[in-house]
């Protein structure tokens, strides 16, 4: 198994240019399935699971030239299964996004229930709500784990849903197979992430009519067919964020080019609390913190455009090392904890009660042998190993390298310590 090997690097300095956002490509990749035309996806980065949603949309039918570095090139001119691979569900939960897709064309998919990252339970009830909700009839076979969901004999039909909470995956799956459903479906308490607007976009530039992506009430007007299209994805605001503490931990100064600042707003304010200086320049981010004495700050997740989950862990990270005590309260999912096992291995001390994670500052973080129990707890970990004395080794890498392109490279060329080897 490979593992990251990280040192105390210092202050790191430069500039990092941000990849296709993950989160945004996955689903966008996904919903070219619903026309037999050419769809032109850029800026995707090169990552493991990018890989499996190839497979994935392979598998239904799906030609994709990728010789191209960053585009993706898919024509999908006939399903030829519309059975889910296990083994592919099981690797990445975001084989869902195939879902709405494949009962928006097809009008039937078969899906075994999925893996990924272990943060909670994440059920599909919602999705299964919205495809009722549309007409759909769904069959949930809890012995074999698997579900199929079947459109009526005149295909799926608008109506209004009200999702008990705003799900990003649940929102982009209903609003895909919305897409090509008789009449008008609204979504209500929708989520409001930059990666359903992308998602939006993209499907709009294939002739759906879809109003309002970005608030809690999207309006899609059905429509009979979709076309190709070139659509460009939008910078991943995961990886800024990471980027923009892997400045804080270190004090150091780094250029985060590429990189919306309209989406990591509530990042940029909890660094401003903690003392860090963010500017937006027209060449980017920059985020300085050399020569400054930080403080504490507390966090609470929430639904977008609030704190985002997928910082938490590496935000926690940084509170470990700066002044006074920070409060850091998870709400989005009841599992994004585990990385405090692995920061308290490295002298954090942190404590958890409930859904809140008490973390005392000014700690000098030592470096140990840690595992990356989940994709953003994985960063969470390189980032304190860079500021930790001795020798940081992270296992499990694998989670890592789902989510982050040329991760290493990125940090090395900033003046990181770190480095890749494989127990082959």
């Amino acid at each position: 198994m490979a593992k990251i090997l990280v040192n105390n690097s210092g202050p790191l300095h430069g500039e990092v240019w941000i990849s296709g956002a993950k989160n945004s490509v996955l689903p966008l990749l996904a919903a070219t399935i619903m026309t037999s035309d050419t769809c032109v996806i850029e800026d995707v980065p090169d990552l493991a699971d990018v890989s499996v949603m190839k497979k994935m949309l392979m598998k239904y039918g799906a030609k994709i030239d990728d010789a191209e570095e960053g585009t993706i090139r898919i024509s999908t001119p006939e399903i030829i299964s519309c059975e889910g691979d296990r083994d592919l569900v099981q690797e990445m939960r975001a084989s869902l996004f195939t879902m709405g897709p494949m009962l928006a064309r097809h009008g039937k998919i078969v899906m075994p229930m999925p893996g990924g990252c272990t943060i909670g339970r994440r059920p599909i009830d919602l999705h299964l709500k919205g495809f009722r909700a549309l007409g759909a009839e769904v069959v949930e076979d809890d012995e074999n784990e698997v579900v199929t969901v079947t459109a009526g004999p005149e295909g799926l039909r608008g109506d209004v849903i009200y999702l008990d909470f705003p799900s990003v995956g649940a929102t982009e799956n209903i609003l895909m197979a919305a897409t090509l459903a008789r009449g008008t479906t609204i979504i209500e308490n929708a989520a409001k992430e930059p990666e359903i607007i992308d998602l939006a976009n993209q499907l709009n530039k294939m002739g759906a009519r879809i109003k309002y992506a970005g608030t809690d009430m999207i309006r899609i007007e059905g429509v009979g067919k979709l076309s190709g299209c070139i659509h460009e994805a939008i910078p991943d605001r995961i990886e800024t964020g990471t980027f923009m503490l892997a400045a804080a931990i270190t004090r150091g100064d780094i250029l985060i080019r590429n990189a919306l600042p309209g989406h990591v707003r509530p990042i940029m304010a909890k660094l401003k609390e903690c003392n860090v200086d963010v500017e937006v320049t027209p060449e980017g981010i920059y985020v300085d913190a050399r020569d400054r004495e930080l403080n504490s700050t507390d966090i609470k997740t929430l639904p977008y455009p609030g704190f985002p989950t997928d910082i938490q862990s590496p935000f926690m990270a940084f509170l470990t090392t700066v002044d006074g005590s920070s409060v850091v309260r998870e709400t989005v999912f009841e599992n994004r904890f585990m990385h405090v096992v692995e920061l308290n291995r490295m002298g954090a001390d942190i404590l958890i009660e409930n859904r809140e994670a008490l973390v005392p500052g000014g700690k000098k973080l030592k470096g140990a042998k840690v595992r990356a129990t989940d994709l953003r707890a994985g960063a969470a970990m390189v980032l304190a190993g860079l500021s930790a004395s001795g020798t940081t080794e992270i296992s499990e890498i694998y989670h890592i390298e789902r989510g982050y392109e040329n991760f290493v490279g990125k940090f090395k060329a900033l003046g990181a310590d770190i480095m890749k080897i494989s127990n082959d």
